[in-house]
């Protein structure tokens, strides 16, 4: 394979579904310096039902944006060159790329995955683990954040108080001020606004975050801790939009709340 190449589609098989988990076809952008390891994780993920486009770096990726944005998701690589991984990630989310972004790494440890929750990543999955595993975290993935009986019709905005959200850019205002949400954080906010004055359980939460049963953090309990560390970014952000801010309330043990009861419209 050609290192300068900027950009590789697979399209040469016919996707071939994994029985039990849907036959829509899927786009991932994946982004790995080591050219083998690309090649492989592209026809691997072909074989899966997957469409992949490789890219070598950021630079390359950023072309491939501006070219199309029809992908589902982007797969990344921890250790890129010029631009890591990580820092490719925030990139994207300033420049309103809001694909759900996966890391795939070679790196296991919990900080590096606790940083990559953070940031807006919504799974850190071990490259040991394999192409099976990674394939069906990937549908489920986007299995979950995929509205159920979603209409093509652009939705409406959900005004709660002095918040609104626009889920066609998956945008948060607070006083008319964007609050500057990642997307993981927006998501997050739409679940509190959805059962406003209704108690969310931290599984409930992090469900949201990443999918239904998913294990993170330390120990059994280690999700709690997740959670409690993205509810005070988002407190952290409306704060710095108004200093009165206090909409978002905590049950020890339990979970939290948006405590505004007006109806979300």
């Amino acid at each position: 394979m050609n290192e300068n190449e900027h950009a590789k589609t697979d399209l040469a098989r016919a996707p071939s579904p994994i029985p039990g988990l849907g036959s829509d076809v899927i786009e991932v952008l994946h982004v790995e310096d080591d050219p083998v390891y690309r090649e492989a994780i592209a026809d691997q993920l072909s074989d899966h039902g997957f469409v992949v486009r490789s890219f070598a770096d950021a630079l390359s990726l950023a072309d491939g944006l501006a070219v199309s944005s029809d992908a589902d998701i982007i797969l990344l690589d921890w250790d890129l060159p010029g631009v890591s991984g990580i820092e490719l990630l925030v990139e994207l989310r300033q420049c309103g790329v809001n694909l759900p972004v996966v890391f795939l790494t070679g790196y296991d440890f919990i900080a590096h995955e606790n940083l990559a929750f953070e940031t807006g990543a919504v799974d850190f999955i071990d490259k040991a683990r394999g192409v099976e595993i990674l394939a069906r975290r990937l549908r489920r993935v986007l299995k979950a954040r995929k509205p159920v009986g979603a209409s093509p019709a652009a939705a409406s905005l959900m005004v709660c108080g002095k918040l609104v959200l626009n889920p066609n850019v998956r945008r948060a205002y607070w006083n008319d001020r964007d609050v500057g949400l990642t997307l993981i954080e927006y998501n997050v906010v739409q679940l509190f606004v959805s059962n406003a004055g209704r108690w969310v359980t931290y599984r409930s939460i992090y469900d949201r975050v990443h999918y239904e049963g998913f294990i993170g953090g330390s120990g059994e309990d280690g999700y709690r801790i997740n959670v409690r560390g993205i509810i005070n970014r988002i407190r952290k952000k409306f704060l710095e939009c108004d200093e009165t801010f206090a909409e978002i309330e905590n049950f020890m043990g339990l979970g939290y709340r948006w405590a505004n009861t007006t109806d979300p419209g």
